[in-house]
């Protein structure tokens, strides 16, 4: 399996604009926290999520493709689960399904990660203090952070997780590496 080190140079070499860098990188932060939530291999959920974009600037104007490429890029880098989430988690453009645990956790975790930066941009502390209380409203409010699916976001009760429960581990997890990503307040 790919290192970490190995897996942020495939992200330089795919050409990441600062955005999607910081997307790649929460959504494995949020990965970790789910696996080492939910007793599962972090570096397996990890990578995949640092991953899970790599074919994004080829295929984002062919969806059909997104995450089909990537997935067959990465088949000598990761295990087999790993790829499969990484293909179901744009299922509905490219017709790969998802089932397995990671599956849903990539999906919602991926997610998660535009409500989270949102809301840390636009209050004055950042990350700092953030709850899920917070995300739940900003959630009920469908022009705030408007792109992100709240519908897949519930996804995390296919993977035995509780909204509440789900969004402090995500905001836990970007909070850690909220200096890496933008989302600290100085």
């Amino acid at each position: 399996m790919i290192d970490r080190e190995q897996a942020l140079k495939m992200l330089d070499a795919a050409g990441f604009d600062e955005t999607l860098r910081n997307h790649a990188l929460e959504t494995e932060a949020v990965l970790r926290g789910l696996a080492a939530r939910l007793g599962e291999d972090e570096d397996v959920w990890g990578l995949t999520g640092l991953l899970h974009d790599l074919d994004y600037r080829e295929t984002k104007e062919d969806p059909e493709r997104h995450g089909l490429l990537a997935a067959d890029r990465l088949s000598q880098e990761l295990p087999e689960e790993g790829l499969q989430a990484i293909r179901a988690h744009n299922g509905e453009m490219n017709g790969s399904a998802a089932e397995s645990r990671l599956d849903f956790a990539l999906r919602c975790g991926e997610t998660v990660t535009g409500l989270v930066s949102a809301n840390a941009l636009v209050r004055p502390e950042g990350m700092t203090g953030m709850k899920p209380k917070s995300l739940k409203k900003k959630m009920k409010d469908k022009s705030f952070a408007a792109n992100v699916s709240r519908e897949r976001l519930r996804d995390c009760e296919q993977i035995g997780l509780e909204l509440g429960e789900f969004l402090q581990i995500a905001i836990d997890s970007i909070e850690a590496i909220a200096d890496q990503v933008g989302l600290a307040k100085h």
